[in-house]
């Protein structure tokens, strides 16, 4: 299939635009109805996900995630916590393999104790970290995951 055919397929019917191509629907700055498949999400739908306790407590959201420039892995969800409108707000990196989705909370789980998450390693307001394997070593030890 042509990339012209692509950019002209009509959008879902599940939009409400049935004989709109996919083209103008971007083009008018409408959002798009995604299927990412169940074992796949878009990245910009991960940010701003809710993060809860095993038990149901909302403790904070994802502000963003890191991967990795030449695997391609997500290696860091940055969580943000506390804070009012985004101001004020804490960011901690959390190994991605500390987090659980959970599809009846429609976010992700972190099974972590107040004192461990309150003492989670923090970033720097200015963000200037050296993600390198030495930092990743000191992440991933404290949450007991292997790098």
């Amino acid at each position: 299939m042509s990339d012209t055919a692509d950019r002209n397929d009509t959008a879902p019917s599940r939009s409400g635009n049935e004989n709109r191509s996919v083209r103008e629907l971007v083009d008018s700055g409408h959002a798009m109805e995604r299927d990412e498949g169940k074992d796949l999400i878009a990245s910009d739908r991960v940010e701003g996900t809710a993060v809860f306790r095993p038990d149901g407590e909302k403790i904070g959201r994802i502000h963003n995630f890191m991967v990795g420039k030449r695997n391609g892995r997500v290696e860091y969800a940055v969580m943000s916590f506390g804070g009012f409108l985004g101001l004020g707000a804490e960011h901690r990196p959390v190994p991605w393999e500390a987090l659980d989705y959970d599809t009846d909370l429609g976010g992700y789980v972190l099974s972590a104790e107040e004192d461990t998450l309150k003492a989670s390693p923090t970033l720097p307001d200015d963000r200037n970290v050296a993600w390198d394997r030495a930092y990743a070593a000191q992440i991933y030890g404290y949450w007991g995951i292997p790098y």
